[in-house]
């Protein structure tokens, strides 16, 4: 049979008890707790019921002032740019790239201006000695810069330290998977460790208000490594890539809750250590005097920055009866074979006995849709052997049906494309003019396969 619920409530801070004592636990009052009788319960809801006993939260609305977070500007423009402007206050950033891309490298140079700039920077690897970073940043040029440099893994020790004097403003760890929290079991780099050390760094950040950056591993596949929860425990998740071929780095924000994750930072890795790409457009194109057939040009947007990037095409034939390879490098394998199609089935163009070869130069990745325009020309022109003149660039957005429709930022492309000395463009019909770039509109692909062709 249940039994009423007695219950004694705080007249002083609403804390609720189960038995009446002289002080309440929560505010240190006397004799302010008064028995209030509830419903009849069991003693498992009476024990285990959880709409009451609480503290209660502020409830504030959508209109409420709120104040900006300060940011950390670290004076390096394109990983700012990535940030959203810089780290801010109190918050939790991970970034993951392949080894040797330059992660520490980056890291250790914001570092460097921040303390140059006589704020605290700690920065603590579990992963090298202090003498080994002590060494880079010599090699680097940073040897006079104050940051305090710490090798440990204990995240107990490191939080301890950190707590005995004044708190830094930037508190770099590399990396997350070398770290070890002693309330759990489990080896470094477990996901219950990795889990569980993210959690108190985190939690360091939030009560001390100091900016806290984590490296991570990635796997083989590219996606960083650990536990999913990972990446929804930080505020801001950061992507290095590149080849390790290539001079150039991206530095991409996956996700970003202060700021926009279409902003990319471009860097050019050099032996003075990564250098800041302020125009990208003049890395990823060749130096061309002439049009080259399966070759275009193609203005990318990353965020509000046009890229300029080429498209370069080649198409083999093959001796009837052997299987035609298709191979991308830099783009979707599947929006390849998708455009293939549509040129085959709308414009009458046949690829089925040819092998194709796509590639972006400079090991660019392009995500953006209104590619579909540029690697359709190029594919055309490959086929044709007919080249696309060396003035001119391409973007546009293809349906299945064969439209070419709009695409966005329009007139950035073109103003970008004529900083370049590029005098044309081929694009949607709806494309205005902008930049003094003579506009060759298409409302279909056919109408760009007539055009190259030199058809009508």
């Amino acid at each position: 049979m249940a039994k009423p619920q007695k219950r004694y409530v705080c007249q002083a801070c609403g804390s609720v008890a189960t038995r009446w004592q002289g002080q309440c636990v929560d505010c240190s009052e006397w004799n302010t707790l008064v028995e209030e009788v509830g419903g009849n319960v069991t003693p498992f809801q009476a024990k285990h019921n959880l709409q009451s006993g609480g503290r209660a939260i502020a409830l504030i609305g959508l209109d409420a002032e709120v104040k900006l977070p300060d940011r950390l500007v670290t004076g390096i423009a394109e990983l700012d740019r990535a940030l959203g402007g810089g780290f801010v206050e109190g918050s939790a950033t991970l970034i993951g790239g392949d080894p040797g891309i330059g992660k520490s490298t980056l890291l250790l140079q914001a570092a460097a201006c921040l303390a140059r700039r006589e704020e605290r920077v700690v920065y603590v690897s579990g992963e090298e000695a202090a003498d080994q970073v002590r060494l880079r940043a010599r090699r680097l040029g940073l040897g006079d810069a104050p940051v305090e440099l710490g090798a440990a893994t204990s995240t107990r020790d490191i939080l301890t330290t950190l707590g005995q004097g004044l708190r830094p403003a930037l508190l770099v760890i590399d990396s997350i998977q070398t770290m070890h929290s002693d309330l759990i079991e489990g080896a470094p780099g477990t996901v219950s460790q990795v889990r569980a050390s993210a959690q108190e760094l985190i939690r360091f950040a939030k009560e001390r208000g100091s900016a806290v950056v984590l490296v991570g591993h990635v796997t083989k596949d590219g996606s960083i490594a650990g536990p999913r929860v990972l990446e929804h425990m930080v505020d801001t998740v950061l992507s290095f890539e590149g080849e390790r071929s290539h001079q150039y780095r991206i530095l991409r924000a996956i996700k970003n809750r202060f700021g926009g994750t279409d902003e990319i930072g471009v860097f050019s890795m050099e032996t003075s250590g990564l250098n800041e790409v302020a125009n990208p457009s003049a890395l990823f194109l060749t130096h061309r005097e002439e049009g080259m057939t399966g070759a275009t040009v193609f203005p990318a947007l990353e965020g509000t920055r046009p890229v300029l990037v080429e498209i370069q095409a080649l198409v083999v034939r093959l001796a009837s009866g052997a299987t035609p390879r298709r191979a991308v490098v830099g783009w979707d394998s599947g929006r390849l074979a998708m455009i293939l199609a549509v040129l085959e089935a709308r414009c009458g163009l046949s690829f089925s006995t040819c092998e194709v070869y796509l590639n972006i130069a400079g090991g660019y990745r392009v995500q953006d849709p209104a590619a579909d325009l540029a690697v359709a020309a190029a594919l055309i022109s490959a086929l044709s052997e007919r080249p696309v003149p060396a003035d001119a660039v391409a973007f546009g957005e293809i349906a299945l049906s064969g439209e070419v429709r709009p695409v966005a930022h329009a007139p950035l492309r073109m103003k970008e494309a004529a900083k370049l000395g590029f005098d044309r463009a081929l694009g949607p019909a709806s494309t205005k003019s902008e930049s003094g770039i003579k506009i060759s509109g298409f409302r279909t692909l056919g109408q760009l396969v007539d055009h190259m062709l030199g058809r009508g």
